[in-house]
């Protein structure tokens, strides 16, 4: 399938549409796709639901695009922290709703999205609210509790940098959940410090097989004298 290779994150983001389920990634602020969701946050799209760690942090980033109306679910393990105000806020007054998971099971729910598991039981959750209305069952005298599969229409990720192909290599932390919601979206848009040649990547490095990402966005700036090719294998 072509890549789309594009310096312009408005061109990237124009594939999401009103009442796309959108997988964002970041750990916090670590890994988050920064200037993809400021991109979002200049569009009229609506409606979305968006799956993340958690709920936005202070007046920027997936905390703005809560708070200006652009999302009306969210899909996340911690919707509350000392600086999610704009998230309280839409909560409490019923303009966004919300679907807790567990982190762990956020990450599974996501891997089995992109490998095309139809769901797993797990013990986490079983025996509190966050199994209720789902299916358990008692296996080696153990309660589990199943859980489905998320996919996205989109995710929007962040990468170190690729290559022609599209692989994706990581900085470290960053890392987190962007391979596997990769693999669970119908397209993804990665942002990137730059685009290597094909062979400019060390294979063993490679955390996204570019078969998995659609478009690829450059992103302006320096990239850390550690973070540059000889470094890689640190990644």
């Amino acid at each position: 399938m072509p890549k789309h290779f594009l310096d312009d994150v408005d061109e990237a983001v124009a594939c999401v549409r009103d009442g796309d389920t959108v997988l964002i990634g970041g750990f916090g602020k670590a890994g988050q796709p920064v200037e993809l969701i400021e991109a979002l946050l200049r569009t009229d799209v609506k409606d979305l639901t968006v799956v993340n760690n958690n709920a936005g942090n202070g007046d920027e980033g997936l905390a703005l695009l809560i708070a200006e109306g652009h999302v009306q679910k969210m899909i996340c393990s911690f919707p509350r922290q000392s600086d999610s105000w704009h998230f309280d806020k839409a909560y409490r007054e019923g303009r966004v709703q919300l679907e807790v998971v567990p982190q762990g099971s956020l990450a599974e729910r996501i891997r089995a999205g992109g490998a095309g598991i139809g769901g797993f039981f797990t013990p986490t959750g079983y025996g509190t609210p966050l199994a209720e209305g789902k299916e358990t069952r008692v296996i080696d005298g153990r309660g589990y509790v199943l859980e489905t599969p998320i996919r996205g229409d989109v995710a929007l990720i962040k990468a170190l940098r690729a290559d022609r192909a599209g692989n994706l290599v990581y900085r470290k932390t960053a890392r987190n959940f962007g391979p596997i919601m990769a693999t669970a979206a119908a397209h993804t848009v990665a942002q990137v410090h730059d685009v290597v040649p094909l062979g400019g990547l060390d294979p063993e490095n490679i955390a996204t097989p570019g078969i998995f990402v659609q478009t690829i966005v450059t992103v302006g700036g320096p990239v850390a004298p550690e973070t540059t090719p000889e470094h890689e294998e640190e990644q």
